[in-house]
């Protein structure tokens, strides 16, 4: 659906004022799509994401910096992330036997376990399903995207 139907404005000051709309829509739109993929799973996205973060770093630990740096949603608080993944028994905390201010995080078998019954749940993972774009178009995007950052 158009960006002019979903908002209910037909007419926009730019075509970059549209795109600039149009980016912020798209990115609540899908987060919604997200969240509802991860709510059977018991799972927040910023939760998700930081169950990948961990896997990545397996065996090795991650500090809350680390996590805080590598996460997708830099508003998220990671200690309170990680305070919830290790109450439901997924991440594991414990003194950094080197550096005794410092805190290792790692991602415990539980969260391991759950990470590959989400990758199980279907083709191409949770982040790309349903998208009805084609590789070709997905690497254009990827590209602007990245320019936009740039």
């Amino acid at each position: 659906m158009r960006l002019e139907d979903e908002i209910k404005q037909p007419v926009f000051q730019s075509e970059g004022h549209k795109a600039f709309l149009n980016v912020l829509f798209t990115a609540g739109w899908l987060s919604l799509r997200q969240a509802a993929v991860f709510r059977p799973f018991g799972l927040s996205l910023p939760q998700f994401n930081l169950l990948r973060i961990l896997r990545g770093q397996h065996p090795e630990p991650a500090t809350v910096a680390l996590l805080t740096e590598r996460m997708l949603d830099k508003t998220s608080n990671a200690s309170r992330i990680v305070d919830k993944l290790e109450q439901k028994k997924l991440v594991t905390r414990c003194v950094c036997p080197s550096n005794r201010r410092a805190v290792d995080i790692r991602i415990a078998p539980a969260g391991l376990a759950l990470l590959d019954h989400i990758d199980d749940a279907g083709p191409a993972g949770p982040q790309s399903r349903g998208l009805p774009l084609t590789d070709d178009e997905l690497r254009q995007l990827n590209e602007l995207l990245d320019k936009i950052r740039a």
